[in-house]
C-alpha cells in the first residue's frame, strides 16, 4: 500500500528583498515638464571682460554685442506599462494570498523603481561632462585617490561643495571603507568601519547601490543634484475590482519619465569607467572633422554634447565657423561611451 502525504499551501506569500529608489530625491527639480513632451532650456552665453576705456567715448566698456544663448532640448522617451488580473477563484482556492493592493506594491518595488534607476544611472554615465578611464579595476590601495580625482575636477569645474553624491556599487563601497587613507583618518572613522558605515568621502555622500544598478563597465558615477534630472510625468497605478471582463482585481500602471544631464552643469557629473570603454575624441583641423563612429558637432562653440545646434558629421565635409566661434565636435563609437570634446 501506498502511503500518501498531506501537503499544504502557506496562507504567507514570500516576497524578494526590494529596495526603495536610489536617485529619488537627489536630482533638481528646478524644470518642470508637465504639460509638454519636449522642454528646451536656455543658457546664456557671458563675455569676457575687458579693461575700461577712459578716452573711448562711447566704446569704454568695450563693443557692445548681444547676449548670446546655448539651446538643451529635453524629450521624454521613457513611457512604460504594466498589468496584472488576480481572478476572484484562483485567489479564493490560495487562500486569498494575492490582495491586489499588495500585488501592486510588489510590482512597483521589484520592477518599475529598479527599471528606471538603472535607466537614469545609465543616461548619467552616458551624459556625464567627465567619462574618465581607469587602466585597472580600482583596488583598496588607490580607490580614495581616484575618488579624489573625481572630487578635484568637480572643483575646478567650480560645483557647490553641497549635494555631491558618490554612487558606489558594494564591491567598490568595500575598498573605501577597507583602504588605508580611510581608515587612518580619525577614531571616528575606523569606529564607522567597524558598523559598516561610510558616510561621506571628500565631502560627497556616499550612496550604496546594487551592482546591477550600475552599467557593467562603470566603477562608480559622482552627480550633484543640480546638475542630473529625472522628470516623472506619469506616475499611475491602480486597482479595479470586478472591472467589464474579469472576475476579480485587474492591476494597472504607467510611468512616464526620462533622466538627464544639464549641459551648463555637466561638470558636476563624473563617472570612472573601465579602460578602453570611452571613444577616442576626434581631431579637427583644415576645417574638417576626423575620427572613428558618430561625429556630432556644433559650429556655434556650443557644447556638442547637450546643444541644440548639434549636427552630425559627414565625411570629407569642409566646415567655417563664425569669426570669433569654434568649431566643437565629439564621436561615439558602437559600444563606447561618449569621448571628450575636441576644439578647433
Amino acid at each position: 500500500m501506498a502511503i500518501n502525504l498531506a501537503t499544504k499551501y502557506s496562507d504567507q506569500i514570500a516576497e524578494v528583498f526590494t529596495r526603495a529608489s536610489f536617485i529619488k530625491g537627489k536630482t533638481a527639480e528646478t524644470f518642470d515638464l508637465t504639460g509638454v513632451k519636449t522642454l528646451k532650456v536656455y543658457t546664456p552665453i557671458t563675455v569676457e571682460e575687458v579693461d575700461y576705456d577712459r578716452d573711448g567715448g562711447l566704446a569704454r566698456y568695450g563693443d557692445v554685442t548681444e547676449m548670446q544663448d546655448v539651446v538643451q532640448e529635453l524629450t521624454m522617451t521613457q513611457d512604460k506599462a504594466f498589468t496584472l488580473t488576480i481572478d476572484k477563484g484562483n485567489n479564493l482556492d490560495q487562500n486569498l494570498v494575492k490582495n491586489a493592493a499588495d500585488m501592486l506594491r510588489l510590482q512597483l518595488n521589484e520592477k518599475s523603481t529598479p527599471a528606471a534607476d538603472r535607466y537614469a544611472f545609465r543616461r548619467f554615465v552616458t551624459m556625464a561632462g567627465t567619462i574618465a578611464e581607469s587602466a585597472a579595476k580600482p583596488t583598496k590601495s588607490d580607490i580614495i585617490s581616484k575618488i579624489a580625482d573625481a572630487s578635484q575636477a568637480l572643483d575646478d569645474a567650480l560645483v557647490p561643495d553641497d549635494n555631491r553624491y558618490l554612487y558606489l556599487t558594494s564591491e567598490m563601497y568595500k575598498l573605501v571603507c577597507t583602504s588605508d587613507e580611510f581608515a587612518g583618518v580619525d577614531v571616528l572613522a575606523r569606529q564607522s568601519i567597524a558598523k559598516g558605515v561610510c558616510g561621506e568621502v571628500f565631502g560627497m555622500n556616499v550612496v550604496r547601490v546594487p551592482k546591477s544598478y550600475l552599467p557593467d563597465d562603470v566603477y562608480f558615477l559622482v552627480a550633484h543634484k543640480d546638475a542630473v534630472l529625472m522628470p516623472y510625468k506619469i506616475a499611475d497605478a491602480k486597482v479595479h475590482e470586478d472591472p467589464v471582463g474579469v472576475s476579480g482585481a485587474l492591476i494597472e500602471g504607467r510611468h512616464y519619465y526620462d533622466a538627464y544631464v544639464l549641459g551648463a552643469k555637466c561638470g558636476g557629473v563624473y563617472a570612472l569607467v573601465a579602460t578602453g570603454k570611452v571613444s577616442a575624441a576626434p581631431s579637427i583641423a583644415s576645417k574638417k572633422i576626423t575620427g572613428n563612429g558618430a561625429i556630432r558637432y556644433t559650429l556655434d562653440g556650443s557644447d556638442p554634447r547637450y546643444s541644440d545646434s548639434a549636427k552630425d558629421y559627414v565625411a570629407n565635409t569642409e566646415l567655417t565657423a563664425e569669426t570669433g566661434c569654434k568649431i566643437r565636435a565629439y564621436a561615439v563609437e558602437t559600444g563606447k561611451y561618449p569621448s571628450a570634446v575636441a576644439e578647433g
